[in-house]
């Protein structure tokens, strides 16, 4: 991955009075971004070719009104990628619906080019982009997220070329997809709440690269571990007629090598292939040449990982499976926001860090939420060993979209799964989340499955969320349940995931964006309560949704972001508020429990049964309704009719989920044990989801019996303290969840039924 960097043109007039602004908080990679070639890493890892030519840096730059033409003057400059919102680009001020964005810089073509065809290539730019070469428009371009390129060769003039770019940028006004853009101050202000700063025009890596004039285009590479090989299609511009050659190989040595025309899959035979998986993200490399005859016109670097992903039964429960094996996928919700570059790291570094923060942490998955990273995001995932669950950006909230809009977006969608196919750490497209200008989704479902069959698809993410409509299909059913974990069930065509849960709080005094600003789904009082409230969060998952049928979770968040206050680390990541090696051994718990799963606790269904106490002393005590209210008392042979019938229940599968039970009152049929305001009572199903998740129980393994934890409170258990039942939680504040003798005075045995 050379650069070459030479001939590219000086930077524009003034550019050595430019200065950076100031940001509201500085990561440790703030200072370490050169003012002129930032990102100097070459920008897409699965494409390479040595001879290329890095445009990022100081650019000529103007503000118009939106509808405006070319500006006579550019009173400005701007460091490119860096968008104009942040600190970072020199510029950081306000970009409304009425702006136009114009950039300008000039450049030479290397003299080592010459015979070659000239593209300049746009990683990504939001939203509307146009582009000048020496006064030709040579093309423009729709959308925020996907890399857009132009054959430049017939505007050169040999000498110094100049490039003109214009970006319009409506942001939420606008009706395209957005993410968590919204036009506000750029400055730390309160509020904003779960939406940020926009992020307008440039803001992914600007190059050009010589090719030949038939030339490769892309590589659409897809394991197929069945026959051990490598399925590659090979797309070219101008090379009708000519055949390709794909070459894999491991350390230097070739494993396999196959031959085909261009636009066709070529399998390449990889024998005694090494799987890619977060323990051990192997990756091979690739080299995909273009022929003519025998003659090679043009060669690309690659690299891939090989593995599998696909959902299954395990157990009899339907689960997402890496490479055949079911795994639990633990990760966190992953916004790519930062306080200096807004929606561009400062730099690679940078761009890694956060993916190494989650192996750090142990977790083994990530959601990139609503937005789409940078190729090289991807290539640190694929290298690092992490899943990836890639969002569609959504459009704004509360509105239908357009026509036009929903064309715009699907044809969006479908350029940023092109540009990603071959990433092997990417396992989920999650199509739409909570709603946000949703429509149709049981239709964009099952195109965008068609698209790309390689990978699961979850056409909403929190289905039981904020009014969004769950389409009913794709390969995983998604619940955001704050703060959770919540109930998950999976069905018999979807596996269950939690796509988001937590978002617990904690301010660090000078790691604040705006201080005293933050909010969370929960606050916690100190670190230590943090670290407790955590791991007792996963242990919970471990312990009681997993067994329940859960296989994935996404905890919110991995960094705070502006006024969101509830990340593992500070916005500015300069501290990790959690104790890292108790959340890697909580994270690796989990993960080892899915792999070698405990054999599951089961009850008896459809039978009556009585719950007898375990704790010493106390052990002809069996558990009772009294007044609708939940209680134990010693029930013999000499007890009443009514205590009897009292201490009898039915266990029947779990109302809220059928992996878990729920318990009928012998003598007041349609009446279960259930949960409210913490207190255990009999009460009438209402039909609610709220009831019938209080009313179901997941057992857990227990010294001498079963424990029962909560569906929806995972990690709280049905408890008998003097003679009252509780639901408690180990490490709890209040008076029920007294430690002492907490284990066993949640332990029940399961007894022949003393009202048969």
């Amino acid at each position: 991955m050379s650069s070459a960097l030479v001939g590219v043109g000086a930077s524009p007039a003034g550019a050595a009075s430019w200065s950076p602004k100031t940001p509201p908080m500085t990561t440790p990679w703030t200072s370490q971004v050169p003012v002129d070639k930032p990102l100097p890493e070459y920008p897409r890892p699965q494409l390479t070719r040595s001879d290329w030519a890095n445009l990022n840096g100081i650019w000529d730059f103007a503000v118009t009104g939106r509808d405006a033409g070319q500006p006579s003057s550019w009173p400005e400059q701007i460091r490119v990628p860096f968008v104009a919102e942040s600190a970072l680009s020199g510029i950081q001020r306000r970009i409304t619906e009425n702006d136009k964005l114009w950039y300008k810089r000039t450049f030479t073509v290397p003299t080592n080019w010459n015979g070659r065809r000239t593209v300049l290539n746009f990683g990504a730019s939001d939203w509307q982009t146009t582009v000048w070469v020496n006064g030709t428009q040579v093309g423009a371009h729709k959308g925020g997220y996907d890399s857009f390129s132009y054959d430049i060769t017939p505007q050169l003039n040999g000498g110094t070329n100049t490039i003109v770019v214009s970006v319009y940028d409506p942001t939420q006004t606008g009706g395209q997809a957005v993410g968590k853009q919204r036009i506000n101050d750029v400055r730390p202000h309160s509020g904003g709440g779960i939406f940020y700063t926009a992020a307008s025009g440039i803001w992914q890596t600007v190059w050009l690269e010589p090719v030949a004039a038939a030339h490769i285009t892309r590589l659409d590479m897809t394991p197929s571990l069945g026959d051990s090989t490598l399925r590659v299609k090979v797309q070219a511009a101008s090379a009708s007629g000519r055949t390709t050659r794909v070459t894999v190989s491991s350390g230097g040595a070739v494993v396999g090598s196959a031959t085909g025309p261009v636009g066709s899959t070529v399998s390449v035979p990889v024998p005694n292939t090494r799987l890619w998986t977060p323990d051990d993200p192997f990756l091979y490399d690739v080299r995909a040449e273009l022929l003519d005859g025998t003659a090679v016109t043009d060669s690309v670097g690659s690299y891939t990982g090989m593995r599998s992903i696909a959902i299954a039964k395990v157990d009899n429960v339907l689960r997402p499976v890496l490479n055949g094996t079911f795994v639990f996928q633990t990760g966190t919700l992953d916004q790519g926001y930062w306080p200096d570059g807004i929606y561009t790291a400062p730099t690679d570094a940078a761009l890694k860090s956060d993916l190494q923060a989650h192996k750090d942490l142990g977790f083994n998955m990530v959601r990139k939420h609503i937005k789409v990273e940078p190729q090289r995001w991807f290539y640190w995932a694929d290298k690092l060993g992490l899943l990836v669950w890639q969002d569609m950006p959504a459009m704004d909230t509360g509105k239908s979209p357009s026509a036009a809009a929903r064309t715009q977006w699907e044809a969006e969608f479908h350029a940023i799964i092109d540009q990603h196919r071959s990433s092997p750490s990417l396992v989920m497209w999650v199509d739409q989340n909570e709603g946000w200008g949703q429509y149709d989704q049981a239709r964009i479902a099952n195109e965008v499955k068609a698209y790309d069959p390689t990978r699961l698809v979850d056409n909403m993410s929190g289905v039981n969320c904020c009014g969004s409509v769950d389409g009913g299909n794709g390969d995983v059913v998604d619940n955001h349940i704050y703060v959770g974990p919540g109930n998950t069930a999976p069905t018999a065509t979807r596996a269950a995931v939690l796509g988001e849960f937590g978002g617990l709080g904690y301010k660090v005094p000078g790691h604040e964006w705006f201080p005293g600003g933050g909010f969370s789904y929960e606050d916690q009082p100190s670190i230590a309560a943090l670290n407790n409230r955590f791991t007792g969060l996963i242990d919970g998952i471990r312990i009681g949704q997993l067994p329940a049928g859960l296989s994935a979770s996404v905890y919110t968040e991995i960094t705070d972001v502006e006024n969101e206050a509830n990340g593992l680390l500070t916005y500015d990541r300069q501290v990790v508020k959690v104790d890292t090696a108790r959340v890697r051994a909580a994270n690796q718990a989990l993960i080892n429990a899915s792999k070698n799963p405990a054999p599951p606790v089961t009850l008896p269904t459809g039978g009556y049964t009585s719950l007898r106490v375990t704790t010493p002393g106390y052990t002809n005590k069996y558990l009772r309704h009294q007044d609708s209210l939940a209680f134990t008392e010693v029930v013999d042979g000499n007890s009443g009719a009514l205590l009897k019938n009292d201490a009898t229940w039915k266990i029947v599968p779990g109302l809220a989920n059928g992996n878990c039970y729920s318990f009928e009152s012998r003598n007041y049929p349609g009446e279960y044990l259930r949960h409210r305001d913490f207190r255990v009572r009999r009460e009438a199903n209402d039909g609610s989801a709220l009831y019938r998740a209080d009313a179901t129980w997941c057992a857990v393994a227990g010294s001498g019996g079963v424990r029962l934890t909560s569906a929806n409170l995972p990690g709280s258990y049905l408890r008998h303290i003097n003679s009252e039942v509780w639901l408690a939680t180990p490490g709890g504040g209040h008076d029920w969840d007294n430690p002492a003798t907490f284990t066993e005075d949640t332990t029940w045995a399961v007894e022949a039924p003393w009202a048969p």
